[in-house]
């Protein structure tokens, strides 16, 4: 019953069967139930050609069912992503994962287009409450190494991400297909539930008296933190554009690659799918270096996105490989460092809004493009549609680094960015 009174903004004591771990356990369980939502958010990936063939939804349908995840995160990013400043963040994220678990159930179970959007729909909502629950939690966890908790965020959240494609692929060649890729995703959010659910929770840091509790909850205008406004917009704008790449990985790639490498496997799809988003994750953690990152990962995700289509359109397996991990890379180090830059440069009490406002414009980079594109290709066809995005993606890149350099040297005072 804590979990209630939590979510009523209520005081509560601990139960007999909880438990209260320390701050090691505690980082381990915040980063493995962001890390499981964000996998199963992204279980589908190799499996859209398989579910554009059986649903008849072509290219336009399967961008709709994609973006209906991340216009419902976007959407519940604005309504409840500061939730977790008044309930607490372990409530929110059992709120996060049931959710979740019912909108996994829904996808699994989906027959046509609209279930596949409200399953999707749901999802979002789930990952959108956990957004800033966890990074808020993992910075309070970690308070005096702020940078070791944006990464710990940024880990959970790319690392899910790319594992997802992988995961999906690996488990749709069981029997029962798709149906039993979301069954499993059920019984791991089921499991996840179970240490978080008993965990004994610390007090919320803005919980309302009876009378605020409605005006609490209500929703928020988007946070811009007036100290870090350039800091904020390098983030979100380098989020956008990589996720509008991620988004094609992700949504219409899976279908576009496996016809231009001759891929049937569903695993070897998940697996390409997956590896720029593993890649970045992965660099999130290992790649160490100064500002200079920024401008090098923008250029490295221009030269990826170009290389990506070359290997495409050529039926080059291995550069699209290699495009692959340079791209996960340069998305990696120059996500992470924008990233880690503005919310170093705001208070934690400010860390969670924050947070959700650049993930707010992050995720719309998944969406209008993708969008955009999906029309495009139904209109012009695939290959001059993807040719004219991915351009277009090298050249923001290109325009974000000069950007960013400029910027560095202003901080600098004229001096060499290193």
């Amino acid at each position: 019953m804590s979990v209630i009174s939590e979510l009523r903004m209520q005081h509560s004591t601990p139960h007999v069967m909880s438990w209260n771990p320390g701050t090691t356990t505690r980082l381990a369980i915040t980063v493995l139930v962001s890390f499981t939502l964000l996998v199963g958010a992204n279980l589908a990936t190799p499996l859209y050609p398989q579910l554009q063939a059986e649903l008849h939804l072509g290219a336009m349908g399967t961008t709709i069912a994609f973006a209906s995840y991340v216009c419902s995160l976007m959407f519940f990013l604005l309504v409840i992503g500061h939730w977790s400043d008044h309930v607490g963040r372990r409530a929110a994220l059992v709120l996060a994962v049931g959710v979740s678990l019912i909108g996994t159930l829904v996808f699994g179970a989906a027959e046509n287009l609209w279930q596949l959007c409200l399953g999707r729909g749901l999802q979002g909502a789930g990952v959108a409450l956990a957004t800033g629950a966890s990074a808020a939690a993992l910075r309070e966890l970690l308070p005096r190494k702020p940078e070791w908790a944006s990464r710990f965020t940024l880990l959970a959240s790319s690392g899910g991400v790319a594992f997802g494609p992988l995961i999906g692929g690996t488990l749709a060649g069981l029997s029962g297909g798709h149906s039993t890729v979301f069954l499993v995703q059920a019984v791991l959010l089921l499991v996840v539930l179970v240490p978080l659910g008993t965990l004994q929770a610390r007090p919320a840091i803005a919980m309302a008296s009876r009378g605020e509790r409605s005006r609490a909850l209500a929703p928020r205008r988007v946070g811009i933190p007036s100290t870090a406004r350039t800091e904020f917009w390098l983030a979100s704008l380098v989020g956008f554009l990589s996720f509008a790449i991620f988004g094609f990985v992700l949504s219409l790639a899976p279908g576009y690659l496996a016809g231009a490498f001759d891929l049937h496997s569903l695993w070897a799809v998940g697996l390409i799918a997956g590896l720029p988003l593993g890649i970045a994750a992965l660099s999130q953690v290992v790649v160490r270096g100064g500002r200079i990152l920024l401008p090098l990962g923008l250029l490295l995700m221009a030269a990826g996105t170009l290389a990506l289509f070359a290997g495409a359109t050529q039926g080059r397996l291995w550069l699209g490989v290699v495009a692959m991990v340079v791209l996960g890379l340069g998305q990696g180090i120059a996500f992470r460092t924008a990233f880690g830059w503005c919310v170093d440069a705001v208070t934690p009490a400010a860390h969670a809004q924050t947070v959700s406002s650049i993930y707010l414009v992050t995720y719309l980079g998944s969406a209008l493009p993708v969008i955009v594109l999906g029309w495009a290709v139904g209109r012009f066809g695939q290959l001059p549609s993807i040719m004219v995005f991915c351009v277009a993606g090298a050249a923001a890149a290109l325009l974000l680094g000069t950007w960013s350099v400029l910027y560095l040297r202003k901080m600098n005072g004229n001096s060499p960015v290193v």
